[in-house]
């Protein structure tokens, strides 16, 4: 399955600036693995302040974007339609690699437990230009189903 960003915006409420998934390249039918795209262009207002003549993707954002990804994977299901996915935790988060503007990102999650509306998932950002996959940061983010 593949979504582009305006049928993400029908699943997650976040818009831009903070809308940051372009794209769904991959979801599979059980909603248990997701990847997505983030194209890093310097027109982002992060990159007015992080850094003046140094621009860097902050470690934050990275988290969040994966979030994002992951939220649409669950909220995906029928049974979670018009609710939303909140941080519970953030656990064992690695920063291996600074991701800049012309950077494509690879957020890919893997759901590793669920139980009613509590979850964990394994959350890992690459840096995929010119067909070279590099590792950028990783680590576990948890998370709960709540009402709007």
């Amino acid at each position: 399955m593949q979504m582009n960003t305006s049928e993400i915006m029908e699943i997650i409420p976040h818009r831009p600036p903070f809308l940051l998934v372009d794209r769904i390249i991959e979801m599979d039918e059980e909603n248990q693995r997701a990847v997505g795209i983030k194209n890093i262009t310097m027109n982002e207002p992060q990159f007015q302040g992080h850094f003046p003549g140094r621009p860097i993707m902050p470690g934050v954002l990275m988290v969040e974007a994966l979030a994002q990804v992951g939220a649409v994977m669950i909220l995906k299901d029928p049974k979670y339609q018009g609710k939303l996915a909140v941080f519970t935790g953030i656990n064992n988060f690695k920063f291996k690699k600074q991701v800049e503007p012309g950077d494509t990102l690879r957020l890919e999650v893997q759901m590793t437990a669920f139980k009613r509306v509590m979850g964990k998932a394994n959350a890992e950002a690459y840096i995929v230009n010119d067909g070279e996959k590099v590792f950028a940061a990783g680590g576990e983010i948890s998370f709960a189903i709540v009402d709007k």
